[in-house]
């Protein structure tokens, strides 16, 4: 009887924890999701300088050269994006998810062409510092897909 009382103890504390962690999954997705569209607004801006702030020292950025391996090398590959009046492209978050630990986080959309059209889709690996911050730490863009959108299980 003691193990039964226990084990019914031990589900109730489990069915408990269900919501307060979810409620804490989707504060970190606003998180994530707020930062993301910061990242986006350091271009419509031009402000290099704060798209620099959002990358993490040891961040992968695909592109069609090749890999930019770092920080240093991220930052100076896109500092071209950055030249002009005008942002050659744009984007925003459409799905943010945040692994329950909350250490790491993946946000993806459309990037669209200075007359909104879709050109593309990134998707973004987020890492949250040890302050608190969230940094990009992989991205990666890939043409758009016309494929309906997945219904979310």
């Amino acid at each position: 009887m003691k193990n039964a009382s226990l084990l019914v103890f031990v589900l109730f504390g489990a069915l408990a924890a269900g919501p307060a962690e979810r409620e804490a999954n989707e504060k970190l997705v606003l998180q994530v999701r707020a930062a993301e569209t910061a990242f986006a607004g350091t271009m419509a801006s031009r402000d290099h300088a704060s798209f620099a702030a959002h990358i993490a020292d040891e961040a992968l950025f695909f592109s069609k050269q090749g890999v930019l391996r770092g920080k240093a090398a991220v930052v100076a590959g896109w500092k071209p994006f950055f030249e002009g009046p005008k942002p050659p492209f744009s984007w925003a978050p459409e799905r943010v998810e945040v692994l329950d630990s909350g250490t790491l986080a993946l946000s993806s959309g459309p990037v669209r062409d200075p007359e909104g059209k879709q050109i593309g889709t990134f998707n973004s690996i987020w890492r949250r510092e040890a302050d608190g911050r969230w940094k990009v730490v992989f991205d990666k863009g890939c043409p758009p897909c016309n494929c309906p959108p997945a219904a979310r299980p």
